[in-house]
């Protein structure tokens, strides 16, 4: 299970090289296999990553398909922190004997995460991640610019995913005012589902996971939150190879400019029932 504190956290050029790579190519990649891209992503964390599928799967296998390369994914249970996800999948490997990966996906492009972990090269956003609120248009309206119109929810209940930045926000905006009515799941998924049985009244939580569940379920909405009192209202998410790892860096880079400029991100979002959120705006 992956959660949102972990955010504490774009056409191919000269590096696209074919369909087949040879040995010499792969060195200069600074890939650990020959023919393979060895990719890194969350274990359990649908829409991203989960059991071979989901948008993190699908844009590792069209970043390798650019690069000529076969790809092999690692889904890896989060660590304690960024951290020590970086440390286990990027840079040493796992103290468990798995060794790491060639690139990691959905990793926060975050100057302050990035300054913490010096080994590591970490660049390409490809989303925006937001929070946002799923409700039950019913039962309540749509949420004002402000956390004083979390008030509701001292008459009704709002689910979040347990040790998320979501649970921490609602247990202490308004003097912890909520606390009593904040119903804490093991996974948003659960929340989600007892959202559309009417346990609860609402789901905070990162927009995309938010939106795959919901998937436009007649009598729920999914709103953005701009509240000021939400201190962190969006992060982008990237990737990360080994900061020496420049050649593969720029391959990468490269690679997902393509997946931009040919709308495939776009697509790639869309088949997941995702909207992407573009950095930058563009």
């Amino acid at each position: 299970m992956k959660n949102d504190r972990r955010h504490f956290l774009l056409a191919a050029g000269a590096l696209y090289f074919g369909a087949l790579i040879p040995a010499r190519a792969a060195a200069q990649l600074e890939i650990q296999q020959p023919g393979a891209l060895r990719i890194a992503v969350y274990a359990d964390y649908p829409p991203w990553s989960a059991q071979g599928r989901g948008i993190d799967i699908a844009i590792g296998r069209a970043l390798a398909e650019r690069m000529g390369l076969r790809a092999e994914f690692i889904e890896f249970t989060a660590g304690e922190d960024m951290n020590d996800d970086l440390r286990n999948m990027v840079w040493r490997g796992h103290y468990m004997g798995t060794r790491p990966a060639d690139v990691m996906l959905h990793v926060p492009v975050d100057a302050i995460l990035a300054r913490r972990n010096e080994k590591v090269k970490i660049f390409a956003p490809y989303h925006v991640e937001t929070m946002a609120l799923a409700r039950n248009t019913t039962r309540l309206p749509e949420p004002a610019d402000s956390a004083a119109a979390l008030e509701v929810f001292t008459q009704e209940k709002i689910g979040v995913e347990l040790d998320s930045h979501a649970s921490d926000f609602l247990l202490y905006v308004l003097g912890g005012r909520l606390r009593n009515n904040v119903t804490h799941f093991r996974s948003l998924e659960l929340a989600m589902q007892a959202m559309k049985q009417g346990e609860v009244a609402a789901v905070m939580g990162p927009r995309a996971q938010l939106e795959a569940t919901l998937d436009k379920a007649a009598g729920f909405a999914l709103d953005p939150l701009n509240m000021p009192e939400l201190r962190l209202r969006g992060w982008a998410i990237g990737m990360a190879v080994k900061t020496e790892h420049e050649v593969l860096a720029s391959a990468l880079d490269k690679a997902m400019n393509d997946l931009h400029g040919s709308g495939e991100l776009d697509r790639i979002f869309a088949s997941h029932g995702v909207t992407r959120q573009t950095p930058g705006g563009e």
